[in-house]
């Protein structure tokens, strides 16, 4: 018997002599929200999910499927990275113009060892643009959890416009509530309560997300 099923066996013996609720769970709250605020386009969804990213301080770039190696090079020529974290499910063509060392997301992986990794890049698997959050679900293209917490830089590619939605309610709708999800608006970062803000406290102190649609735009760097 694993750990799991002793602490469900425990709820489940004091739950025991509780009465059902008498309104269904289904029925109990109220869920006729709006799904999303206001009417808008693919495009400007997209637009609004970049402008709510750098809100957060995340750097945004946009560019093309065939532009994407090129630009993820550049990233990490800039970022000054000599290695760089891999799922094993990533593109291996996202990776084709750089010569960084690749590290393979692996369960032997140690937070020491993951530590001395200059960045990541994952795909994700969902984006909210009201929110300007990305959404990873370890997906075989994003990783591990800690392989997008313990390394200081991370590159996030986004598929436009098939993985962004407006609203959360609407990323909820896409997502199985049993893998393990990472919600991410911009850098890690917290405030003292003089509101001073330090970032990379508990993730990456910087966040590169990159938008890839089939049509050219400029790129977008806040």
């Amino acid at each position: 018997m694993s750990s799991r099923e002793r602490i469900l066996g425990r709820v489940e013996r004091a739950l025991a002599d509780v009465p059902q609720d008498d309104t269904p769970y289904e029925q109990a709250v109220q869920r006729d929200y709006l799904r999303e605020h206001g009417n808008r386009s693919a495009a400007e969804t997209v637009d609004l999910l970049a402008e709510n990213l750098a809100d957060y301080r995340a750097l945004v770039h946009r560019c093309t499927e065939a532009e994407l190696a090129a630009v993820i090079a550049g990233l990490l020529a800039e970022r000054g990275s000599r290695s760089v974290v891999v799922p094993p499910g990533l593109e291996p063509s996202w990776l084709a113009a750089t010569d960084v060392e690749q590290i393979a997301d692996r369960a032997e992986n140690t937070p020491h060892e993951l530590d001395r990794v200059d960045s990541v890049v994952t795909a994700c698997a969902v984006a909210a643009a009201e929110t300007g959050t990305i959404v990873l679900d370890g997906g075989p293209d994003q990783g591990r959890r800690r392989i997008t917490l313990v390394p200081d830089h991370h590159i996030c590619v986004v598929r436009v416009p098939d993985q962004v939605v407006s609203s959360v309610p609407q990323a909820l709708q896409r997502l199985d509530p049993a893998r393990p999800l990472t919600w991410i608006s911009g850098p890690s970062a917290t405030s003292d309560i003089e509101l001073d803000r330090v970032e990379g406290v508990h993730g990456p102190r910087t966040l590169e997300v990159v938008l890839v649609s089939d049509q050219a735009s400029g790129a977008v760097n806040s």
